[in-house]
């Protein structure tokens, strides 16, 4: 596919791009006996999935981002019906986790309670929350010890529900396990594999995060030490300085036959990491952190995404390892008054061009270049697939339009803006969201 053009981007047709996209999720979805509405990831599947990184827990959050957007009450409706279905699967889900088990279906519940003043869904998560807590071991609730299955994620999710005491309990067990290295510290992200994680899904950054942004929240300067140390470690294998920061995966690479060793999305790359630096910059006030931001940025726009230059390079859409991710720290940035509007123009038209468009509504396929055929199913969730994509999609016509820079609820593991773009971003006088 040849590069688009990211001039021809109209933010009506945006819009309108992602109301499509919401229609194929309202297609998707299934009533469940007496459960209200649940997702598969892929609509061949017969498994319904419960999840925040898959499943209807992060469906939901995009249909409260249409309700405030567009000002319909059936954007609501649909995000009630649905967290019946994840207040029902709190008792029986085997995982504790933020974004693969019980924590992930406590903090959407919540978020709909707050959005929109039902109190069964944070009846239900209060409930999912206590179970949490009486599962922990005292260092650790499963295999994962990181921000997605572990640990990180579960005190951020505390954090957010209110309860400092469980955030600190749940991140402590760090403190006792860092391994020291020459430059600071690091984590395995589960027995037995001896590569390093270094980045914000798995690795050390979102480690970091949590200790970090509890830490400081609860006055616990040793977490936020611990923080730092694990920063320090990771900053010291940059490969891409002094204008640029990238980091490979893991050390040595986890199974090099299958993962690529540089990322540039959320998960393992540069628009994760800026989402660390952008937190320790509003927490410490050193320009030294918007400065690795910035260098973050830099790598970004040189790295040749979202184009895919070759089989392997850039394959993915969504919102954990692909484009979206990227997008949401190009509106981040939008929001306080730094330069990333064309860029995310670039990246939105990539996303209309990719886009697969019918009488169904829009989805997007990822892409596995060592199998025939090589798209793959489209996705429904927030991770790989329309629930993350239109999130996005629907916060840049936002942002385009001078609206609200955030979101209808702050993600976890994403800083709130700090300042706010108020009116249409205009270049040479010229209005861009007309």
């Amino acid at each position: 596919m040849t590069a688009v053009d990211s001039t021809k981007v109209q933010v009506d047709e945006v819009e309108e791009l992602a109301v499509d996209g919401l229609r194929w999720l309202s297609g998707a979805a299934r009533e469940t006996a007496g459960e209200g509405l649940a997702w598969p990831t892929v609509r061949s599947d017969s498994a319904l999935d419960p999840t925040l990184y898959s499943g209807t827990a992060g469906i939901i959050p995009v249909f409260l981002e249409a309700w405030r957007h567009f000002d319909d009450d059936a954007y609501a409706d649909t995000a009630l019906r649905a967290g019946r279905s994840v207040a029902a699967a709190v008792d029986d889900c085997e995982d504790d986790s933020l974004y693969f088990g019980r924590t992930g279906l406590a903090f959407t519940l919540r978020a709909l309670d707050d959005e929109l003043g039902d109190p069964a869904p944070r009846t239900a998560a209060d409930r999912a929350l206590a179970l949490v807590r009486a599962r922990f071991d005292g260092e650790r609730w499963g295999e994962l010890f990181e921000l997605m299955g572990g640990n990180g994620g579960i005190g951020l999710a505390a954090l957010a529900a209110g309860d400092t005491e469980f955030a600190v309990l749940a991140v402590e067990p760090y403190l006792r396990t860092a391994e020291k290295t020459a430059t600071g510290v690091t984590w395995p992200h589960r027995p037995g594999v001896e590569a390093r994680f270094h980045h914000m899904s798995h690795g050390v950054l979102g480690i970091a995060y949590a200790l970090a942004r509890i830490g400081h929240a609860t006055g616990r300067a040793d977490l936020v030490e611990l923080a730092l140390a694990g920063v320090a470690d990771v900053v010291a294998r940059d490969e891409g300085g002094p204008d640029g920061f990238l980091v490979p995966h893991s050390t040595p690479q986890f199974r090099p036959d299958l993962i690529e060793p540089i990322s540039y999305g959320w998960c393992h790359g540069p628009a994760g990491d800026a989402q660390l630096f952008r937190l320790l910059r509003d927490t410490h006030g050193d320009p030294a952190w918007a400065a690795l931001g910035d260098r973050c940025w830099h790598t970004l726009l040189h790295s040749g995404i979202p184009q895919r230059l070759r089989p392997g390079f850039w394959d993915n859409n969504g919102r954990c390892c692909g484009t979206a991710s990227v997008l949401a720290l190009a509106c981040d940035r939008i929001a306080e008054g730094q330069e990333a509007y064309d860029f995310a123009r670039v990246l939105v038209a990539d996303l209309a061009a990719r886009a697969v468009r019918d009488s169904g509504g829009a989805r997007w396929s990822n892409v596995e270049h060592r199998a025939t055929p090589s798209d793959l199913e489209p996705n429904t969730g927030w991770a790989q697939g329309n629930a993350g994509i239109v999130r996005e999609l629907l916060r840049f016509v936002r942002l385009s339009r001078g609206g609200d820079p955030g979101y209808a609820f702050t993600w976890p593991d994403q800083p709130p803006v700090t300042a706010q773009a108020t009116e249409p971003i205009r270049r040479g006088g010229t209005d861009v969201a007309s």
